[in-house]
């Protein structure tokens, strides 16, 4: 996909992007410059529920429960 920058430096964001990204009039968005690509990234309404199930799979749990039990071995 391609955009074309105003004069005013505003960039269009293409209608298939805005509809898959849940982004309309009035959401906002972050620019990140990695030194040798521009980043987009669309800021969620609710950043709650955009981050749920993003550690799914991890395994957290279970290294929490080994952290815990390994501090209960070094206190005794």
């Amino acid at each position: 996909m391609e955009s074309v920058i105003t004069k005013k430096g505003q960039v269009v964001i293409p209608a298939a992007l805005r509809r898959k990204y849940g982004m309309d009039s009035g959401s906002k968005v972050i620019w990140i410059d990695t030194g040798s690509v521009i980043k987009l990234i669309p800021i969620s309404k609710d950043p709650i529920a955009a981050l749920r199930g993003c550690a799914a799979g991890e395994g957290l749990t279970e290294k929490l429960l080994q952290d815990r039990r390994e501090d209960q071995s070094r206190e005794k």
